[in-house]
């Protein structure tokens, strides 16, 4: 089992790529912390890990408040004696538009969920790594946070972008403590946080036209990055950006 005798926390783990990740990571041997807002939907993940002789436990996580990653990590901690691997997995998208038709409002929120929520999460897990002698951080950025584009928000990319960034400075100052970080960039994948934008058939060709593999992702395509990511096979890997958009980025 590739994360046999780890203990994993993932945000965002009641559905999409979050709960793909945790059900993998039960599977390859990991003890996970699923981490969300969505309480019945995070459950139902937990029941699941448990029902396929998996050990989970699930935790109430806005990614924005910082005393709720504290209880994430102090749990997992507690519950499986320590905490290796985070998976900065929670995200949101927003509608489509332009810089000047933004409100700060939309700017706001959308900067909270996807770059300030990996920071908290960074933040709070590092002294527990620490205290495990090391560990991997996987942030979930997007194609979108290497490349612009015109059909999305200017905030959503931006908080990926951030993302990147952020990612590249954590693997640097933490990789003599043996904590590495990394950036997974997913292109259109089939989640929910998706799907109003494939249930519109304009919609649906436009994004199709942009993927020169001519269709969307899964996630377990991009679980089996973060999973090679959160394993010891990736020890010599820092500071990186694995790329799974169906080729979006090469043209």
């Amino acid at each position: 089992m590739r994360l046999a005798g780890k203990v994993a926390l993932i945000s965002g783990g009641a559905r999409g790529m979050g709960a793909a990740e945790a059900k993998m990571f039960a599977r390859e041997g990991a003890q996970v912390v699923i981490g969300d807002v969505l309480e019945a939907e995070g459950r139902a993940v937990e029941a699941e890990v448990a029902a396929k002789g998996g050990k989970g436990a699930f935790v109430r996580l806005d990614v924005t408040r910082e005393a709720d990653w504290q209880v994430a990590v102090a749990l997992a901690e507690q519950r499986f004696g320590k905490l290796n691997v985070l998976v900065n997995n929670a995200g949101i998208s927003s509608a489509a538009g332009r810089v000047e038709d933004t409100s700060l409002e939309a700017w706001q929120r959308v900067m909270d969920v996807n770059a300030t929520g990996v920071f908290l999460g960074s933040k709070a897990a590092i002294p527990a790594m620490r205290r495990a002698g090391g560990g991997s951080i996987v942030n979930i950025s997007s194609q979108l946070g290497l490349v612009g584009t015109d059909i999305t928000s200017p905030m959503y990319p931006a908080s990926k972008g951030a993302v990147r960034l952020l990612t590249k400075v954590t693997a640097i100052q933490y990789a003599k403590e043996g904590i590495r970080a990394n950036s997974v960039h997913p292109g259109p994948i089939v989640t929910p946080m998706t799907e109003k934008r494939r249930a519109d058939p304009a919609t649906y060709q436009l994004m199709l036209s942009r993927i020169p593999l001519g269709r969307y992702g899964e996630p377990e395509e991009v679980a089996y990055a973060v999973l090679y990511l959160a394993s010891d096979e990736s020890a010599f890997v820092t500071g990186s950006e694995l790329v799974i958009d169906g080729g979006w980025t090469a043209q």
